[in-house]
């Protein structure tokens, strides 16, 4: 039985702990803050409740693998998911309205034809079938497996278009140019108001970003009563159920090395915490490494560069949530998650509301009344309602998990000459592995929990794990 020190307690880390925990060996999480979930946290003021982090959740199965993989009670015995339709209403520049379904291909294709006259639902299908091509091609090496040592070959664009149409031969289009092209006019900010929402700009992001869209329609978006707090409240109680023992209020100083592996981990108030391996599932940029250690792995690049600012408005509104109201509303950059859920509110009289802002590093931030503008698009009569408001910026962000500059890493992509992908599960020293949405296969709530397997993976197999099952 190996002594595994994990640091962080975000969802990859939980994640990993839970499975290695599973395994037989003993798991120390150590946190810097007072609280487990990482960006998945929860904002109370007045009876009102908010999620601090994402506000659905997608590929539920990754969810549903780690509890049937970890104990006895299976996900839905822990928390309660439910189907959000419609999926999405979009709000376009020209204010049309396109409300689709949840996860059924032919009702967006009919609602599409209807919107934007025949043959609109079509193309987009077409789109979306090209894209499950491109999901076929990399979801194992990209999700399930963990990065190759030639993970160069992940750089080209696996989207099939790209070889069909000869679109800009002399270099692979973006999501944008592809949108703009097979889609045209406004169905084509369908397809990038969803790419955008995951922190990429589709008009850097390769065409591959149609995964992601494809992914939503085809698996669904659900919703965790209670907010998706409550998913990191199963995941940390299925910790605990396993034995893995966490230590808050621990900030790591370094990483420490002996033989040439990591030896466990110096703690800020001196103590030091002895292991045979240890997980970093926060950051790798936050995470101060003692001079002997080599970096933590440059190739891919170590920075991924699809990160984006994050910016949520916390809107608590009088007034009962009306019935045509829906989930998640897009207005181009902009998400308004309106959940039907008395546990968010005082009473049902009240509503709350989240509005989540993506703003590209380094573009100008958003004010709370630019925000409250853009949201009432997809509110009406949001002012007079509105009883009070609080932003949450990267700073907020960066304060509570530590991530440099508050910024939220957005999921790998294949193409874009691996520019888009992030560090491997493992690294330059022996024995320290990276979790989380910062490591390989990249940020949001699924791709943070498939961490979890190949870590544990990694870590329980050796050299010879070939990935998830």
């Amino acid at each position: 039985m190996a002594r595994i020190a994990v640091i962080g307690a975000g969802m990859g880390a939980m994640a990993t702990a839970a499975r290695l925990a599973v395994a037989g060996h003993q798991v120390t999480v150590y946190e810097r803050g007072t609280t487990y979930g990482g960006a998945v946290g929860r904002y109370e003021r007045d009876g009102f409740a908010f999620d601090t982090g994402p506000g659905l959740l997608h590929l539920p199965a990754v969810y549903r693998d780690l509890f049937v993989k970890t104990g006895k009670r299976p996900l839905e015995d822990c928390v309660e998911l439910v189907q959000v339709d419609p999926a999405v209403r979009h709000v376009l520049a020209d204010a049309t309205v396109v409300t689709l379904p949840n996860a059924s291909r032919g009702g967006a294709a009919a609602v599409l034809d209807q919107t934007f006259g025949a043959g609109a639902g079509e193309r987009w299908s077409a789109v979306l079938g090209r894209a499950r091509d491109a999901w076929d091609a990399t979801r194992r090496p990209l999700l399930e497996e963990p990065l190759r040592p030639d993970w160069q070959a992940l750089g080209g664009d696996p989207y099939p278009a790209l070889r069909k149409s000869g679109l800009l031969r002399r270099r692979p289009p973006t999501l944008a140019e592809v949108a703009d092209r097979e889609l045209g006019g406004p169905l084509a900010q369908l397809l990038t108001a969803r790419v955008g929402a995951y922190g990429l700009d589709p008009a850097t992001a390769p065409a591959s970003a149609a995964v992601l869209p494809y992914m939503e329609q085809t698996f669904g978006s659900w919703y965790v009563r209670g907010g998706i707090r409550a998913l990191a409240t199963a995941v940390y109680e299925r910790c605990l159920e396993r034995k893995v023992a966490f230590v808050f209020g621990a900030e790591v100083r370094e990483v420490l090395a002996r033989g040439g592996r990591a030896a466990g981990l110096l703690l800020a108030d001196g103590t030091e915490a002895a292991a045979d391996a240890v997980v970093c599932g926060v950051d790798p940029r936050q995470l101060p490494i003692a001079p002997s250690i080599p970096p933590v792995p440059g190739s891919p690049p170590a920075r991924n560069t699809g990160l984006a600012d994050w910016y949520t408005l916390f809107l608590a509104l009088r007034g009962a949530r009306p019935g045509d109201a829906v989930h998640r509303t897009l207005l181009d950059s902009v998400t308004v998650l309106r959940p039907d859920d008395p546990a968010t509110r005082p009473d049902a009289e009240h509503e709350a509301v989240t509005v989540h802002a993506v703003v590209r590093s380094g573009s100008p931030a958003p004010s709370a009344e630019e925000l409250l503008t853009t949201a009432a698009r997809a509110v009406p009569g949001l002012r007079e309602r509105l009883l009070w408001h609080e932003l949450r910026t990267p700073g907020d962000i960066a304060e509570a998990t530590g991530a440099v500059d508050g910024s939220v890493p957005a999921p790998a992509l294949a193409g874009a000459g691996g520019r888009l992908l992030h560090p491997a599960n493992t690294t330059a020293l022996p024995g320290l592995y990276l979790a989380g949405g910062w490591a390989h296969p990249g940020g949001g709530l699924p791709h943070a929990g498939m961490t979890g397997a190949l870590v544990a993976g990694l870590i329980v197999e050796g050299a010879d794990f070939r990935g998830s099952r």
